[in-house]
């Protein structure tokens, strides 16, 4: 079964977490299944404006009833593992068990977004990070005892409660571009991957070749989620195994008139 949904960035004439929600109130309505929301401090010119996903997320977990929602990728080498475990599960408790947690290494994006602020340059060492710090997250958010003391985290005989509301956990789909195969075998270790810039429908054969191979039970239950821009047939790519089909709504030069036409269209 393939599901759809919008990748909404929340720019410029989208930076309001109250306009978000009300987007994503009229894409449940369409008959959407989800609404992502891109992670960014700063973003290249023209983009000016940036709102805080997470907070429009818990708007539109307020607002919304039936849709899956969440950031579409977060760099959690720039976040602590422990706060944004209270964040996604209060956020998943709001939503009575709808978040989906996007994560991905992030870069400086040729605007410094990591640089500017002293964060971690090496992706050597941002993979690591990733690494421990979801193994730490998951744990965080299963309501169990966690002591960890790694390279990069420490939590020392910790329990965080209330746990995850999802039965199952929260999924974390892992994101990276293509043709990088080291966030795909990432991604097998969990519950999804968010594949950017796959050369058409028939390169998604190779990416579920190689997360199924790197997984002990193929692909069942894992999400293979790509978006597109607007306009573009999803069915193609709900053929060659695509999951999730997101419809992308900027960055650039985002007209409120146009993305509402989009959302109140629907999924078709």
């Amino acid at each position: 079964m393939s599901r759809r949904g919008l990748f909404l960035a929340p720019f410029d004439v989208l930076a309001d977490p109250r306009l978000v929600a009300e987007l994503a109130a009229e894409a449940e309505e369409a008959g959407w299944d989800g609404v992502f929301l891109w992670d960014h401090l700063l973003y290249a010119a023209p983009v000016t404006a940036i709102s805080d996903p997470w907070t429009c997320c818990a708007a539109i977990a307020v607002r919304t009833s039936r849709i899956e929602f969440g950031p579409m990728v977060t760099p959690l080498t720039r976040r602590r593992p422990q706060v944004l475990a209270r964040q996604a599960a209060a956020l998943d408790q709001l939503s009575g068990g709808r978040l989906v947690l996007g994560f991905g290494l992030g870069d400086d994006g040729g605007v410094g977004e990591l640089s500017r602020f002293g964060e971690e340059l090496d992706p050597k060492v941002r993979a690591a990070r990733l690494d421990e710090g979801l193994a730490l997250l998951r744990g965080l958010l299963s309501g169990a005892e966690v002591d960890h003391d790694g390279e990069h985290f420490t939590a020392r005989g910790v329990r965080f409660s209330p746990p995850a509301t999802r039965p199952g956990g929260i999924p974390f789909w892992i994101g990276g571009r293509w043709p990088n195969a080291a966030p795909l075998r990432r991604a097998a270790r969990h519950e999804g991957a968010f594949v950017i810039s796959v050369p058409g429908p028939a390169g998604l054969a190779q990416v579920r070749e190689t997360v199924a191979a790197a997984r002990a039970d193929g692909l069942a239950g894992f999400d293979v989620v790509v978006d597109l821009p607007v306009g573009e047939d999803a069915q193609p790519w709900v053929a060659a195994g695509a999951t999730w089909v997101l419809t992308r709504l900027g960055p650039y030069d985002l007209d409120l008139a146009e993305v509402r036409r989009v959302v109140r269209a629907g999924p078709g």
